[in-house]
């Protein structure tokens, strides 16, 4: 599952690997995340990475992660971690720190806390009339990075390398991916 919040052109992401595996590394129970900024558009390139893995995870787990998060196995333009890195030339140093994601797809409630690096709140979009929460969502049959996305409101607060200063109650969605090197697995 994950957690992506989006400002402008700059984004603030974490995910749980429920299962999956790189090849003959199973990735069940790992976590990573990542900080992604491009001066302007991302098609237009020249962003700045950087990818965090918690440290727990073993020296094949962390190897098959950044792997999996750079794009380097994936088909050209098949995964948003093969247009995140394609587009972000300025690739910082990999961190190991532990990666806290609490994510509840119902209430659409979430959160991601690395240490030093960045953390986001996300909760339930509200009416701003009655205080009511709203539902929506956002159905992408042939998108790259899921088919179906719960969207909330997400505020992140970054003390790491790439700093996100615009992302209070901005827009994130969270998801549920099933993805391979060739983009998105659909469900049976």
């Amino acid at each position: 599952m994950s957690l992506p919040t989006y400002g402008h052109c700059e984004a603030a992401a974490g995910f749980e690997f429920d299962s999956g595996h790189h090849g003959d590394v199973d990735l069940a129970g790992t976590r990573s995340a990542m900080v992604v900024k491009w001066p302007g558009p991302i098609h237009e390139g020249n962003g700045s990475m950087q990818i965090i893995i918690d440290e727990s995870a073993s020296p094949a787990q962390r190897a098959a992660l950044e792997r999996i998060m750079r794009g380097d196995d994936t088909d050209e333009m098949a995964t948003m971690w093969w247009v995140f890195s394609a587009m972000s030339p300025n690739k910082l140093e990999t961190l190991y720190k532990p990666i806290d994601v609490v994510i509840d797809l119902e209430s659409r409630k979430g959160s991601i806390s690395v240490p030093g690096v960045f953390e986001t709140r996300a909760q339930p979009l509200t009416n701003p009339v009655t205080g009511a929460e709203h539902r929506a969502r956002i159905n992408l049959p042939h998108g790259f990075e899921f088919r179906i996305g719960e969207v909330a409101k997400a505020t992140t607060t970054t003390s790491g390398a790439i700093d996100l200063p615009k992302n209070k109650d901005t827009h994130t969605h969270l998801v549920e991916i099933h993805l391979s090197n060739k983009g998105v697995v659909d469900a049976a």
